[in-house]
């Protein structure tokens, strides 16, 4: 048994799913029976909690990992991927024989997404991994999941928590009993509005904000809304303007770029701002987790908006008003480039070491 001494500490530890996405992009049409469908891209990346995962840590936060992964090739590929490639703790993520890497497959075409998926549950659920004395600043949890984040939350950590989609249309509020402790609660609107009984999106927070000292509110394409009751901030800020090829893993962008301002005690306004561009950034790739944005990739967008607004573009002129706080944050030096997915799973060989690979 580890010690608490030599027990890993992180800056945010998630725990869930991992599975190999297979993403196809620009379809003209969604398949029907008889028919084939070519798509315009493809692009293979571990998905399901690992979208996350690898959004904090191209952030530069120590993330640890907590899931199962399959002793087949998908789940060595993955696992490799997440641990050489991305810096990602996986120590408390054990490999099962037997057990098949959970598949997915993501069409992305009018400006959603449709998905087919096959898995079986883990052989051993969340909270049997996490590893005593395991300390994190922060984690990201599923109220409806396993609730395998209470004694981090007891032990300091913030809760960042999320709810998946009700398909049973119950909604039961009980539900948010279970923020009782929590940090922050990240809903979308539609789920947001469910839970509250509410009819607006404004309603749905005001009533969350009673619940949470964070309340965020997503409005997907109209941006999000939040309110951050220990310091009496209200913000509401627009999506990125930007021509979408793949939303798989947006949402999971916007939460760990918020997990990112709030440890760097940044104000509501510029925590949610930050949420919005990286999230933005993402929806240009296809590919889910190896979507997600790093800070090279912040930097690239913020150097041509300052080249686009001394161009005399009126929208980079608003960018810099509404983003100058990146002048602080962005890294000293060449921040680091990630790599995207590619249309193949790569040979295990051929896996670049490190997470500056050109992207």
């Amino acid at each position: 048994m580890t010690s608490a001494a030599t027990a890993p500490a992180f800056d945010v530890l998630v725990a869930g799913m991992v599975f190999l996405d297979v993403v196809f992009t620009e379809l003209p049409n969604p398949p029907a029976p008889g028919t084939e469908v070519w798509a315009a891209g493809m692009g293979s990346s571990p998905g399901g909690i690992a979208n996350l995962a690898v959004a904090l840590s191209r952030l530069g936060l120590h993330t640890g990992l907590i899931a199962g992964f399959g002793d087949d090739g998908y789940g060595q590929w993955c696992r490799q991927v997440l641990t050489d490639q991305e810096g990602i703790d996986t120590s408390m993520s054990p490999t099962f024989d037997g057990w098949h890497t959970p598949v997915t497959v993501s069409m992305a075409y009018a400006g959603d997404r449709a998905m087919v998926t096959h898995g079986h549950e883990a052989p051993v659920p969340t909270s049997g991994l996490l590893e005593q004395g395991a300390s994190a600043r922060a984690v990201i949890a599923e109220l409806d999941g396993d609730p395998w984040w209470q004694s981090l939350r007891a032990d300091g950590a913030l809760v960042f928590a999320d709810v998946g989609w009700d398909g049973t249309g119950a909604w039961d509020p009980c539900m948010l009993d279970r923020l009782a402790g929590c940090h922050c609660f990240m809903p979308n609107d539609r789920e947001a509005m469910a839970y509250t009984r509410t009819s607006t999106p404004e309603e749905a927070l005001e009533r969350l904000a009673d619940l949470a000292p964070c309340a965020v509110v997503t409005l997907g394409a109209d941006g999000a809304i939040a309110t951050d009751g220990s310091t009496g901030e209200w913000a509401r800020v627009p999506a990125l303007p930007v021509r979408a090829i793949d939303p798989t893993g947006a949402g999971d962008c916007f939460g760990a770029a918020l997990v990112a301002g709030t440890l760097a005690g940044w104000p509501l306004q510029q925590r949610l701002r930050f949420a919005a561009l990286t999230a933005g950034l993402a929806v240009q790739q296809f590919g889910g987790a190896l979507a997600t944005p790093g800070w090279g990739d912040v930097a690239d967008w913020w150097s041509l908006q300052k080249l686009r607004a001394a161009q005399g573009d009126p929208q980079a002129h608003q960018h810099l008003d509404d983003y100058g706080f990146l002048t602080d944050v962005i890294p000293a030096g060449e921040p680091a480039r990630v790599r995207r997915a590619e249309a193949t799973i790569a040979k295990f060989a051929h896996l670049p070491r490190g997470r500056e690979t050109a992207g």
